[in-house]
């Protein structure tokens, strides 16, 4: 930790000495207190970042305290504290030289090749989850744009340790409006019995862009060797294309995607759907999945417009399958906007006799009442699923109104749950209340109390299951 601080000394003092010398900051404190019976009560995290620039420089640090860490991940809830879960320290460091579209970057860094099907560095923390790697990175702009990478993050299983990923990616205009890209990557990683394998990733990629059609595609593959417990292929292709007719007010869109045992860490596949599901709860989307998207929207006058969103999925052996619908009216006058939504997801596994559904109609209504704005939201999601000989079926009602007036924001909500057999008195409701109040220009408390249900979540086409939440959750936020 001494060569960091060091070089922030070194920095900051090179830097000090000018008069352009910029410096802005994030810090972000969050304490919750569970209430649950089984579940560890108190948790608490602070994160503070800030960069410096001058001319083409950057530097950047954060400091992360978690204590413990608190993860919304179902499967992660705590009992009694973990010492595994206490951690304090700079976790962040990055520096940076940009000068005539031309970008030196070492420390953390968060990048993509194309749209991430075979290279995505990122942290999502809603998700809690944090895929960026630490290393160098030259990346230029213009008409031939370059990236070349080299990197290193902790290892799944045993963090301590590190595996590589390293690259190159180019994107460049063949002739307007074809655009092409290439990209070429290694990832080796480290197995249980601490040897390294090797996993390489070509691929290419065209963007079109005519004004009125845009389209794109891209096509991958990728071989796992050395040290592998299996060596195997595997190949990637999307593309999506969007017409916009002239003169008409219709818009039309449309994605296939196909994916064969392409799956890895550092990646962000498509998943070609409205709600971003997997084609199984319980599978990542890379190691067999293939699907048709398609989508309307229509502007029928001034203030109203339609949309419908339709997909399908599959498997190689077609024993698995799903379906995806979504569609929206809404009315937008000024300051009023009303839409009616009705979503429907589907799935069925025959190898395992299992079958799932999900079908939620949404009411949203925002109207100013007294020159203050005032929103409400009602859902009504129903659930219906079957394995073997074994049904079940229940609903979950959700209402929620948000108020600002002034520097107060409130948002109130409850959500219910039951199932076919039980009354609506005998049913199980959460309630919760949320209170955001805008202390100076560069600060803002957040104060909630309450249930949230949890659930399933999707995204990057992995599927995982958010703990419910009893308690109180107080967040500050401060900018400068």
């Amino acid at each position: 930790m001494k060569w960091l601080w060091l070089l922030f000394l070194l920095f900051s003092l090179a830097l000090s000495a000018q008069n352009t010398l910029q410096v802005s900051g994030l810090n972000e404190a969050q304490f919750i207190y569970r209430t649950a019976l089984d579940s560890l009560n108190a948790y608490f995290r602070d994160a503070f970042a800030f960069r410096l620039a001058y001319r083409n420089f950057q530097f950047g640090m954060k400091f992360v305290a978690e204590l413990p860490k608190y993860s919304t991940n179902q499967s992660e809830q705590m009992a009694e504290l973990d010492p595994n879960r206490l951690s304090i320290g700079w976790k962040e460091l990055y520096a940076s030289y940009e000068k005539d579209g031309l970008l030196l970057r070492a420390g953390t860094i968060e990048e993509s090749f194309g749209i991430g099907m075979t290279f995505r560095s990122w942290e999502d923390l809603e998700f809690d989850q944090d895929n960026r790697v630490e290393g160098l990175i030259l990346r230029r702009d213009g008409d031939l744009k370059v990236k070349a990478l080299y990197s290193a993050i902790p290892n799944q299983n045993q963090p301590e340790r590190l595996d590589l990923a390293y690259g190159g990616d180019l994107f460049l205009t063949a002739y307007e409006p074809v655009h092409l890209g290439f990209s070429a990557l290694s990832y080796r990683r480290l197995t249980p019995l601490n040897r390294y394998n090797q996993q390489d990733v070509f691929a290419m990629r065209s963007a079109v862009n005519l004004g009125y059609l845009d389209a794109y595609a891209e096509y991958a593959v990728t071989e796992l060797y050395r040290n592998a417990p299996t060596n195997y292929d595997g190949n990637a292709f999307y593309a999506n294309m969007n017409l916009y007719p002239t003169g008409l007010p219709v818009q039309f869109g449309a994605a296939y995607k196909r994916y064969d045992r392409f799956n890895f860490r550092l990646q962000d596949l498509p998943t070609a759907n409205h709600h971003n599901q997997t084609l199984a709860d319980d599978q990542n989307a890379g190691l067999d999945e293939e699907g048709l998207q398609g989508w309307i929207a229509w502007t029928i006058n001034d203030q109203l417009t339609l949309n419908f969103d339709y997909a399908e999925a599959w498997n190689n052996d077609q024993d698995k399958r799903m379906n995806d619908f979504w569609s929206m009216l809404r009315y937008d006058s000024g300051s009023k906007q009303i839409s009616l939504e009705y979503s429907h997801v589907e799935k069925l596994d025959e190898a395992n006799s299992k079958w799932q559904l999900e079908a939620a109609p949404t009411l949203h209504v925002f109207l100013p009442i007294l020159d203050h704005p005032i929103g409400w939201q009602a859902e009504y999601k129903y659930v219906e699923k079957t394995h073997f000989d074994r049904r079940h079926i229940h609903y979950e009602p959700h209402l929620q109104a948000e108020l600002t007036l002034g520097k107060f924001a409130l948002a109130a909500g409850v959500q219910s749950w039951w199932s076919k057999d039980k009354t609506l008195m005998s049913a199980r409701y959460q309630a919760n209340i949320e209170v955001k109040y805008h202390l100076y220009e560069h600060s803002e408390l957040s104060i909630f109390a309450g249930e949230e249900a949890g659930g399933k979540v999707c995204r990057n086409g992995i599927c995982r299951f958010v703990a419910p939440f009893q308690g109180i959750r107080a967040e500050l936020s401060t900018r400068f």
